[in-house]
């Protein structure tokens, strides 16, 4: 077979005879290098095989594979016998995965097939979260990189699941580059203080993210319910806080405001969990036992609050959080479509799940229809 009597195709190592058989047809050839060897391979003829160019290329690369495949096998290197510390390694990780499955499943014998389920659906979801904590490594890195400085401010009523989406987001994060706020009640001195001020004491440097868990908002919702603020302290704030925000962006700050919403039926159903649950009842707080019964009340200040603080420059991202999976994917990506960072992997799918991800103004329209949220 002399390689002068066939041409190249427009396929990378596909060659074709010039001159058709009689009988035969056109033959087709794969010639390519691999690993510094030379392999030829007569693929078949036009008419005797019945092969197009599409099927001759399919055969091309199977033929490829086959020689990787078995290369791979020649290099497979012998290591000596030696069972104990295969089983001792082996038995390692299989306590670490009962370690783990126990973590998210309890007592195995006690179980029903529900609470299975349940455990097992924690797997799945939280592999797939995964695939967007690495973006959110990506997004921290050009941050860095680029000297610029975010914050995130996480808003709910009681057990809407603002923190544990922040130990979603945070859990792989360099600590050195962001921090989690929460600020107690504020001392003697700052209530002498601009209202702002201890908040923007906590403001991220260059590179640096900072999630605030509850923020400035308090004085929309919390303080006014409870008389922790005047009526006049909380007009002027609601005023004011628009224009704040419009400056902080324009001056280059990254500020994603997220509001977690949680229904009525739901929040009753985690409540009743923190006080039934040993390792959770340190969550449960005097406002907690009030939450539900001034719903109405929080419902009256959130939809003030979303009405007269949302604004083009720093709008609100509603997350209907009563599925805590959903609402914390939600929350990743609504921080990962905030800016265009480098890296981004766009096999994954960053399009809002309209069901969780609710704009304002449809959020809005179902508080005037129910007092569910």
């Amino acid at each position: 077979m002399n390689l002068s009597d066939f041409e190249k195709t427009n396929y990378s190592g596909l060659y074709v005879s010039k001159v058709a058989h009689p009988t035969f047809g056109k033959k087709y050839i794969a010639r390519f290098q691999h690993e510094r060897k030379r392999y030829v391979k007569v693929l078949g003829y036009t008419k005797k095989d019945n092969l197009t160019k599409k099927s001759a290329l399919n055969l091309m690369q199977k033929f490829k594979d086959s020689i990787v495949i078995q290369e791979k096998k020649e290099k497979i290197e012998v290591k000596p016998n030696n069972d104990n510390i295969c089983d001792n390694e082996k038995l390692e990780k299989l306590q670490e995965e009962n370690k783990f499955l126990k973590s998210l499943l309890g007592d195995f014998e006690t179980l029903d097939s529900e609470v299975i389920k349940d455990g097992v659906q924690k797997l799945y979801d939280a592999e797939e979260l995964k695939q967007y904590q690495i973006e959110l490594i990506k997004l921290q890195n050009y941050l860095e990189n680029e000297n610029k400085r975010m914050i995130i401010l996480f808003e709910g009523r009681d057990a809407s699941g603002k923190g544990g989406a922040i130990r979603r987001i945070t859990r792989y994060m360099n600590n050195k580059h962001y921090r989690v706020v929460a600020l107690g009640k504020p001392t003697e001195t700052q209530k002498n203080q601009w209202f702002l001020q201890r908040y923007i004491e906590h403001f991220p440097t260059g590179g640096e993210i900072v999630l605030f868990d509850r923020s400035w908002y308090n004085r929309a919702m919390v303080e006014p319910i409870f008389g922790f603020c005047t009526e006049e302290e909380y007009e002027i704030f609601m005023e004011d806080v628009v224009n704040f925000e419009q400056d902080l962006v324009r001056q280059g700050m990254v500020l994603i405001k997220l509001y977690f919403s949680v229904s009525k039926d739901e929040q009753k159903r985690r409540f009743d969990r923190r006080i039934n649950d040993p390792l959770r009842q340190w969550k449960f707080s005097e406002v907690d036992m009030q939450a539900q019964d001034l719903w109405t009340e929080f419902s009256d200040k959130k939809y003030e609050m979303l009405r007269r603080t949302n604004s083009r420059s720093a709008p609100w991202h509603i997350v209907r959080s009563d599925d805590k999976h959903k609402a914390r994917l939600e929350a990743v990506k609504i921080i990962l479509n905030s800016i265009d960072y480098d890296g981004r992997n766009y096999a994954l799918d960053f399009q809002p799940n309209e069901k969780i991800n609710i704009s304002v103004q449809k959020e809005l329209m179902q508080m005037r229809k129910s007092q569910n949220y």
